[in-house]
C-alpha cells in the first residue's frame, strides 16, 4: 500500500567534479579557520562539503544532503555519495555535508551550526556554481533528517555587517527532503539514540522540546517533501507524520509518502518495493515546485 498525502563564498579555489568523473569532488572545510566550537586543529574537528557538480544544471539548483547516523557516525555511502549521484543525474548540484556529531566529540549546537554554513557557503557561491540563491534546499536521512528538518525550522537571513562574506548571507533552505527523519524528541517513538547523542543523556526538558522539530514548524518553514515505511521500527513513521501535520497547522506546502514495505535506513531503496519509488515521486515534486524544468509533453 502507498500513502500519498499531496497538499559570495570566502576565497579558496573552487574543488567541484562532475560525479561521472569517477572520483569523487575534493573535501573542503566549511570554515577558513577553526569551525565555531572546534575542540582542536585534528580532522575529526574540521566539518567539510564535497560538491559535486552535474554536466548541466538547467534548474539551477543545489541541494546539502545531511547523511544519517544517529549523530554518531556517518552513512556517506548510500546517503551521501549515491544521493549526490541521483542528484547529479536530476541536473541538481550536491553538496555532502561531513557534520560534526558524538562519534567525533561533539553535540549540540555543532551539526546545525555545520548545515547551516553549508547552506550559505553552497548560496554565497551560487555564481561560480550556476545555481539561483532561492534554489538551495536541504535533504536529510534519519538523524540527518533531523538535522534537516532543524535547518528548515531555525533559520536567520545572515549578518550583513559580518566580516565573513559567508555569514551575511541567509541559511534557511528554500525546501526541504526529509527521509525517513528523525522528527520528535521525548515521545514513545522518538529515536533516544539519536537525542542523546545530540543532546545528551540529561538534557533538560526545555532544551529537548526545543530540538521537537514538529513542535518548531512556523509558516516561515519551507516547502517540504516526506517519506517513510510503515514498517520501520529504528524511526518509526509517526515521525514523518508530526512534522507533516505541523506542516499543515502552518499552511506550509507539504507532501508526505508511506510506503508499507521496507526497514529502516533504505538510501535510494531501490530493492525495496514500494519505497523504491521515491526518487521518482521526489523530481515529481521538484518539478512541481519549480525547483526542476516541467518535461516537455
Amino acid at each position: 500500500m502507498i500513502v500519498r498525502i499531496g497538499l559570495i563564498g570566502f576565497s579558496v579555489v573552487l574543488c567541484c567534479l562532475s560525479a561521472a568523473a569517477g572520483d569523487p569532488p575534493a573535501s573542503e572545510p566549511l570554515w577558513p579557520g577553526r569551525a565555531p566550537g572546534a575542540l582542536g586543529d585534528r580532522p575529526e574537528d574540521t566539518p567539510t562539503v564535497r560538491i559535486w557538480q552535474p554536466a548541466e544544471n538547467p534548474a539551477r539548483t543545489a541541494i546539502v544532503v545531511c547523511p544519517g547516523g544517529g549523530y554518531g557516525h556517518l552513512a556517506l555511502d548510500h546517503e551521501g555519495r549515491q544521493i549526490a549521484q541521483w542528484l547529479n543525474s536530476l541536473g541538481i548540484t550536491a553538496a555532502v555535508l561531513e557534520y560534526r556529531h558524538r562519534g567525533k566529540g561533539y553535540g549540540h549546537p555543532a551539526p546545525l551550526t555545520d548545515a547551516q554554513r553549508a547552506i550559505r557557503l553552497v548560496r554565497s557561491r551560487a555564481a561560480a556554481l550556476n545555481i539561483e540563491p532561492n534554489r538551495v534546499g536541504i535533504i536529510g536521512f534519519s538523524a540527518g533528517g533531523h538535522l534537516a528538518s532543524t535547518a528548515a525550522t531555525r533559520f536567520d537571513a545572515g549578518n550583513p555587517q559580518a566580516d565573513d562574506p559567508v555569514d551575511r548571507v541567509s541559511c534557511r533552505p528554500d525546501f526541504a527532503i526529509l527521509c525517513y527523519a528523525v522528527i520528535a524528541f521525548g515521545e514513545p517513538f522518538a529515536h533516544t539514540g539519536s537525542q542523546h547523542n545530540l543532546l545528551g543523556k540529561d538534557a533538560s526538558p526545555e532544551l529537548v522540546t526545543q530540538f521537537s522539530n514538529e513542535k518548531q514548524v512556523s509558516a516561515e518553514t519551507p516547502p517540504c517533501f516526506l517519506w517513510h515505511t510503515d514498517e520501520d521500527r529504528v524511526v518509526p513513521p509517526e515521525n514523518s507524520v508530526m512534522f507533516y501535520l505541523a506542516c499543515r497547522k502552518h499552511k506550509v506546502p507539504a507532501e508526505l509518502h508511506i510506503y508499507r514495505s521496507g526497514q529502516h535506513g533504505l538510501g535510494l531503496a531501490a530493492n525495496a518495493n514500494g519505497a523504491n519509488l521515491w526518487p521518482k515521486q521526489c523530481e515529481l515534486w521538484l518539478r512541481g515546485q519549480g525547483f526542476l524544468p516541467k518535461k516537455q509533453p
